[in-house]
C-alpha cells in the first residue's frame, strides 16, 4: 500500500475507533454484569494500538510482549510454544464444541472465527445473549493459559457503504474484545480492530459467501521470551 493511502487508511480507523468507542458506551448501564458494559479507557486504548499496530507490522506484537513482561506475565521459549498451544488449542475445542466457534491452527497461532450468524443480529454490535456463555468459556480458557497475545478483528461483507462497514466491524470487535476484557482478562494482551470489507475469506456475490465474510476473528499468539 503506498504511503498515503496507508495514513488515510490509518486517519481513518483511529477515527471509527474513537467513535465506536463513544457510541459503544452511550446508554450503558453501570451494572458490572452486563456482559455488553466496557471500560472507555480499555476500548479506546487497545483500539488506538491496533491501529498502530497496523502501521508497524511486527512492533504490535513486541509492544504487548513488553506490556506483559510489564504486568509480570512470562513467556514461553522453544519447544514449550508448541506444547503449550497444543494443549491450549485442545481445551478450547473441547469448550467451543456446539457453540458454532470454529478452532483453526496455523503454526503456532491458534485462530477462533465467531460467525456473525450466531454472535450478532444483523447489523447489529451488541452480542446476542446466547452467545455469552460460549465467550466464557473461552474468556475461561484465554485465563487458564495466559502466556498468549489475543487480537480480536471484525470483519463485514461488501454491502452498504465502506464507512459503515468499517464502523461496524470496529463495534463489533469491540463487544467481542472488552466482553473477554470484563472477564478480568489482561487488557495488555489485546489488540482489538475492525477491517470492514477489506479481508474477505470468500466471494461477496453469493449469500453463502457474504455470510462467511460477516465474522470476527480471534487470533492467539505465543507470548515468546
Amino acid at each position: 500500500m503506498k504511503t498515503h493511502a496507508l495514513k488515510a487508511t490509518a486517519a481513518a480507523l483511529i477515527a471509527t475507533v474513537t467513535l465506536g468507542g463513544c457510541a459503544t458506551y452511550t446508554g450503558q448501564t453501570n451494572d458490572p454484569n452486563d456482559p455488553n458494559r466496557t471500560r472507555n479507557n480499555a476500548l479506546i486504548g487497545a483500539g488506538i494500538g491496533a491501529v498502530a499496530g497496523l502501521l508497524s507490522g511486527g512492533n504490535a506484537t513486541e509492544r504487548r510482549q513488553r506490556a506483559l513482561v510489564g504486568v509480570g506475565v512470562g513467556g514461553l521459549a522453544g519447544g514449550a510454544i508448541g506444547a503449550y498451544q497444543d494443549r491450549q488449542e485442545a481445551e478450547l475445542r473441547r469448550q467451543t464444541a456446539g457453540t458454532g466457534i470454529e478452532v483453526s491452527r496455523d503454526g503456532d497461532v491458534i485462530k477462533l472465527n465467531l460467525p456473525d450468524g450466531v454472535t450478532f443480529d444483523f447489523g447489529k454490535a451488541n452480542l446476542k445473549s446466547q452467545f455469552y456463555p460460549a465467550l466464557d468459556n473461552v474468556a475461561s480458557t484465554l485465563a487458564q493459559y495466559n502466556q498468549t497475545i489475543v487480537e480480536v478483528s471484525g470483519h463485514t461483507d461488501s454491502v452498504g457503504s465502506d464507512a459503515a462497514n468499517q464502523t461496524l466491524s470496529v463495534q463489533r470487535a469491540n463487544s467481542v474484545g472488552n466482553y473477554l476484557i470484563g472477564k478480568g482478562l489482561v487488557r495488555e494482551r489485546f489488540e482489538i480492530v475492525g477491517f470492514g470489507e477489506t479481508r474477505p475469506v470468500a466471494s461477496n456475490d453469493t449469500d453463502s459467501g457474504r455470510a462467511l465474510n460477516r465474522r470476527v476473528e480471534i487470533r492467539v499468539l505465543p507470548l515468546r521470551s
